[in-house]
């Protein structure tokens, strides 16, 4: 994408399904971004490639998906000196805790910042939150979409007490 500030790397295809949420809210906040597929085991010089020559190319930041020993973005913290966000992905073997733990427990000095598991909505907004602390845009962007978050916890509040949980239960969760 032209403009890309942000670089959304994951180890594999199957993480597109999570890492795609990175990409749609750079794109509701107007963010540029990159995404591609690598991987910290199977093509460790890309890469280490991608990571060293980020900065050359306009990446501000790399929101990094993986799952199983999640590597990936230790990896390109290791090489590059931008920030690196980590989003561990769901295993069915250990449920993403094996992912969570590779990820958070970096040795000291190189540091990745780290969302939930399958969290990669919350990496492109910490994304764009860490471009926004030098561009007033970017910030006032990130502003309005958390102000929008609250107004929608508004007028949900203000039906729940016109409705009554019963009602609202039944009209949004299909319950009896």
């Amino acid at each position: 994408m032209e403009n890309a500030r942000v670089g959304i790397v994951m180890g594999s295809d199957s993480d597109l399904p999570i890492m795609k949420e990175s990409a749609e809210v750079l794109k509701e906040l107007g963010e540029g971004y990159e995404i591609i597929i690598s991987s910290a085991h199977r093509v460790p010089e890309k890469t280490m490639d991608y990571a060293k020559n980020a900065a050359s190319r306009g990446i501000e930041v790399i929101i990094s998906g993986a799952g199983g020993a999640a590597h990936l973005p230790g990896v390109l913290a290791a090489y590059t000196s931008l920030p690196v966000i980590g989003v561990p992905i769901y295993t069915s073997t250990l449920g993403g805790v094996d992912s969570l733990y590779s990820i958070v427990q970096m040795p000291a000095g190189i540091p990745v910042a780290t969302v939930a598991i399958n969290g990669a909505r919350n990496a492109g907004i910490l994304a764009a939150q860490i471009i926004g602390v030098k561009d007033p845009e970017v910030r006032k962007k990130v502003e309005e979409f958390k102000s929008s978050l609250a107004s929608k916890v508004e007028k949900k509040d203000k039906l729940l007490e016109d409705m009554g949980y019963e009602e609202y239960i039944k009209r949004f969760f299909n319950r009896h």
